[in-house]
């Protein structure tokens, strides 16, 4: 084992390809001082790789997807001594040859304001278990300096879904509550107002929220909607923003990672204190926004992109993605953001315990598409949940033009006047795949294959059954699957720990209202 002094490790980043792996928790690589160092952040250039993702099985796949190879020399820092011994052991199972410490993080790194540190620029709002713990239980947490707060559990006209288990005194939030359950967009001023009103949101209050995460498979389950409250959290925050709540807070990883770190859940219901005024005009951010003429403006525009977060198959007009919308297609001149395997899934924006994937790596991918913060960008999606979540994304990341294009599909393609292109593109330049490699995968596999687990197990929830036909992805981790021609399936299932509550849903009777989601 081989350690680096801070001039040593300086010297090495100068003069080789080293790569830096920081073992911290992902809330203190995006900014947050957990440990009281005087600064946040990470040493620039260093890859996010959390000490406790070594405990999955499999978890090679992180390094290959991080672009990290056992033939390069690998640099590893935590917090302390210990993390980068782990992480080192580790990578020496594994074949890494080349694995050097580095100790002084915290002691000279930090400590030194001439040496540099990268952040997510708004890391404030992308909150962490603790965090929230501490609001709650009535201390004052970094960077919270407010005396009124509303914690939201979100929840698509699923109910069940918070009486099952939230965060003790969070209220419900439904969706549809922000949004129209006719045109699936924002609802309007007036009700916009209404509902944070009733929800006692005033401008100036925190507003923490999260969803539950769960892997819905969109053949097998007529709502498969209601399964996506972390992907309707984030709906609801790019609406909150809209209106003009200026500080909202987003637990990363949603309620999976508040149990992940052992807090308990509550099952007591809690009322909402209605406020008098919401503070301010609605919408106070309008631009956050925009509508189809909006739209077509954009695609016009050498300033500006119009970005599908949307799946390989509904851009090249092979399935529509949901169960109400029948025609298939894209909006010709739209550029591929690649959410992941389908409407209900967002893998190639997050890591595989559901916090958001490191920022820089989707703003790297993003650029190679053309998609930069010097134009106006606007996100869509069928009807805008998981454009909102790119929205999301851009926003923590402090990019100055930045829109939802609220109809999305759904009401682009109701327009018979609007064009409609669908197969593969011309121009192969794929604009904003967040990863190509997941692309070719997913548009490539030539048989119809099944896979069946045996359900739940001390690992947690596996897969109770997934299913692939032709080039048809129905699962919630498609990427972490690798299919070959012949018919064999060859699984890279990770461990799930049970303590992470990444169960399948319930089966509760949904059989009321049409699905909807992202």
């Amino acid at each position: 084992m081989k350690t680096l002094s801070t001039k040593e490790l300086i010297s090495k980043l100068e003069e080789s390809n080293a790569l830096l792996i920081d073992v911290r928790p992902i809330a203190a690589y995006n900014g947050w001082t957990l440990q009281n160092e005087q600064r946040g952040g990470h040493i620039p250039g260093a890859k996010s790789i959390p000490l406790p993702w070594t405990q999955y099985m499999d978890w090679i796949e992180v390094l290959e997807e991080k672009n990290i190879s056992r033939e390069q020399p690998v640099v590893v820092y935590g917090y302390d001594n210990d993390d980068g011994w782990q992480m080192d052991q580790k990578l020496d199972e594994l074949g890494f040859q080349q694995v050097m410490i580095y100790n002084d993080f915290m002691e000279e790194w930090t400590a030194n304001a001439d040496l540099p540190l990268d952040q997510l620029p708004r890391y404030r709002h992308l909150v962490y278990p603790e965090w929230i713990k501490q609001l709650i239980d009535g201390q004052q947490p970094p960077h919270y300096n407010n005396n009124d707060y509303v914690v939201c559990h979100s929840h698509y006209d699923h109910i069940e879904d918070y009486h099952r288990g939230h965060i003790p005194g969070a209220i419900p939030l439904d969706t549809n509550s922000l949004e129209s359950t006719e045109t699936w967009n924002r609802r309007t001023p007036e009700e916009l107002r209404a509902t944070l009103e009733n929800l006692g949101i005033r401008h100036d209050t925190t507003v923490v929220i999260y969803g539950r995460f769960s892997a819905p498979v969109y053949d097998e389950e007529k709502f498969p909607g209601k399964s996506a409250g972390h992907l309707g959290a984030l709906r609801c925050a790019a609406i909150m923003l809209y209106a003009g709540v200026e500080d909202i807070r987003i637990l990363n990883g949603g309620i999976t990672s508040w149990e992940a770190e052992g807090y308990e859940l509550s099952t007591e219901q809690h009322e909402p204190t209605p406020v008098d005024g919401f503070g301010t005009a609605v919408p106070a951010r309008p631009e956050y926004m925009i509508d189809t003429p909006e739209a077509k403006q954009l695609l016009k525009s050498n300033e500006g992109e119009l970005v599908s977060i949307r799946s390989w198959e509904e851009f090249i007009g092979n399935r529509s993605g949901y169960h109400y919308i029948e025609k298939k297609g894209r909006i010709p001149g739209a550029t591929f953001g690649n959410c992941g395997s389908d409407a209900y899934h967002m893998e190639n924006y997050r890591n595989f315990d559901h916090t958001m994937r490191e920022y820089r790596e989707i703003a790297s991918a993003w650029k190679e598409g053309g998609i930069t913060p010097d134009k106006h960008v606007a996100f869509y999606c069928g009807t805008g949940w998981r454009g909102s979540e790119a929205f999301i994304n851009a926003w923590l990341m402090e990019w100055p033009k930045i829109s939802v294009y609220d109809g999305g599909w759904f009401e682009w393609c109701n327009d018979p006047e609007n064009p409609i292109e669908s197969g593969r593109p011309d121009h192969l330049a794929i604009k904003g795949g967040v990863n190509k490699k997941r692309i070719k995968e997913h548009s490539f596999i030539p048989s119809s294959l099944e896979l069946r687990c045996s359900g739940p197990n001390s690992f947690g929830r596996f897969f109770n059954s997934i299913t692939f036909k032709g080039i048809e992805q129905r699962h919630g981790y498609n990427k972490y699957l690798k299919l070959h021609s012949s018919s064999t399936v060859v699984a890279h299932i990770y461990r799930i720990p049970a303590k992470l509550g990444m169960h399948h849903r319930d089966g509760t009777d949904h059989n009321h209202r049409e699905n909807k989601a992202g």
